[in-house]
């Protein structure tokens, strides 16, 4: 079981325990004027992670134990992040003619190259152009979503549902920048924690190694519904994806959020 002990101080606390294990704060923080540090915890255990930080209206200075579970999946993590697509790579191929697959079951795909592309909502005849901005992760994200939440992934291919605009997101091209939007918003590449939402990410990693693309699945319904919320048309997409990336912080930080299936937008997936 997982318990998140949160102090209006200046420490927070984040462990799995057993469900006889007591909670304990961690009480021997210091902050100094130009930050927080992190002293030694009240307890130090197996898969502590432990998160100080100085308040000022905002989070800062944080400092954070990893574990060798979430090393171990933070680096894989960020494998994951830095392969660019490559269309020559047998199996990247094979993953774009899975996405079809997933996407329009029964349907055959004339090619990878072919304006059949263009009604998943990519830009051009060639998809593999799109992926420079968020990478190979992205398209596994998109394969994800379709194979694990086929009906909200259908519905908003489709449209479905709602008042469209009549100059729509193109959805293929949105989940590349959502991906791009996450990986901002983790920030899982700096060498030391800058935000408490990493930190809380990470605790999540530990427990399921799946949880950045079931977040990417979150964040794909959220933004469609701050889309319809906000009448938006294609000209306003980076302002709802920022209110988006808004609202996915504001669920992260939830006392009682310690998966990303507790986050409240998780019930608008089926």
């Amino acid at each position: 079981m997982s318990s998140v002990v949160r102090n209006q101080g200046s420490c927070v606390a984040i462990r799995s325990l057993s469900p006889s294990s007591s909670i304990n704060r961690c009480s021997h923080a210091s902050a100094s004027s130009d930050g927080a540090t992190c002293g030694r915890p009240a307890w130090i255990g197996k898969r502590l992670t432990c998160v100080c930080f100085k308040r000022k209206g905002v989070y800062e200075g944080i400092c954070f134990n990893i574990t060798p579970k979430q090393e171990e999946r933070l680096n894989r993590l960020r494998h994951r992040m830095k392969v660019y697509f490559d269309g020559s790579r047998p199996d990247h191929q094979e993953a774009l003619r899975a996405l079809w697959s997933a996407t329009y079951p029964g349907k055959e795909l004339h090619g990878l190259i072919s304006d059949q592309w263009k009604e998943m909502g990519w830009q051009g005849r060639d998809p593999s152009t799109d992926f420079r901005g968020a990478g190979f992760i992205s398209l596994e994200n998109l394969l994800f979503f379709a194979k694990t939440f086929s009906t909200s992934f259908q519905c908003l291919l489709k449209k479905q549902g709602g008042n469209r605009s009549t100059w729509e997101y193109p959805f293929a091209v949105a989940g590349v920048n959502i991906t791009f939007m996450i990986m901002q918003m983790l920030d899982l590449d700096a060498l030391k924690p800058r935000t408490f939402i990493r930190s809380v990410f990470l605790q999540m990693l530990s427990e399921n190694e799946w949880a950045f693309d079931l977040l990417y699945c979150v964040a794909f319904v959220v933004m469609d519904k701050q889309w319809l919320e906000k009448n938006a048309t294609y000209m306003e997409f980076n302002e709802v994806l920022k209110s988006t990336r808004t609202q996915l912080e504001r669920e992260l930080l939830m006392d009682d959020v310690l998966r990303i299936e507790d986050m409240p937008s998780f019930t608008l997936l089926c």
